[in-house]
Order: structure tokens, then C-alpha cells, then sequence
């Protein structure tokens, strides 16, 4: 997964699915939208992080039952790194 907080845009764009083309998009928060291929998640949009991540990046994965934990970590670890990419390596969770 990889994240990039513009600074100058005030927006966190998280990768979901690298390499492929969003087709439409679908405002999920005023402040969250999710590129779609096919209706499925690409890429998470979050505008105005600096107001708050956990509620756009929540609207987002309960929608489209994405992992809430990894792109909450990816959306916070780009926001304290700005105008970086920033890459997170999400395994699945280990089975008891």
C-alpha cells in the first residue's frame, strides 16, 4: 500500500490496488472519495486530513470492507511524513 500527503493540496491519496486505472469514483465522506475499477476500491482519497483521518478513512473501509487498521496506518504515516511516499507492507493477520 502506498500513501502521499500533498501539503500543498492538504490531501492524502492511499493506493489500494497499484497499477490500475480508476474508472469512476465514489464520494464516501464529504471529506473521502474511492477511485473504483469496476467497482472496486483503488485508491482513497482524504482531503483535509489535518482536520481528522479516522472518520473519512472509517466511511471508506466499512463501505467498500477494507482493512480500516492498514489504511489508517498508511494515511498517518504519510501525514507526518508530507510530500513523501510513503509504503506500508500489510501481511494478513496470523490465524489461531
Amino acid at each position: 500500500m502506498r500513501a502521499d500527503y500533498d501539503s500543498a493540496a492538504n490531501a492524502i491519496s492511499v493506493v489500494i490496488n497499484d497499477g490500475v486505472t480508476a474508472d469512476h469514483s465514489d464520494e464516501v465522506h464529504p471529506r473521502a472519495i474511492v477511485a473504483l475499477d469496476h467497482g472496486r476500491p483503488v485508491e482513497l482519497q482524504i482531503l483535509y486530513p489535518d482536520l481528522g483521518i479516522s472518520e473519512p478513512v472509517a466511511a471508506a473501509t466499512a463501505r467498500y470492507h477494507l482493512d480500516r487498521e492498514a489504511i489508517e496506518a498508511a494515511a498517518q504515516s504519510a501525514f507526518v511524513a508530507p510530500d513523501r511516499v510513503v509504503t506500508v507492507d500489510v501481511q494478513a493477520r496470523a490465524t489461531a
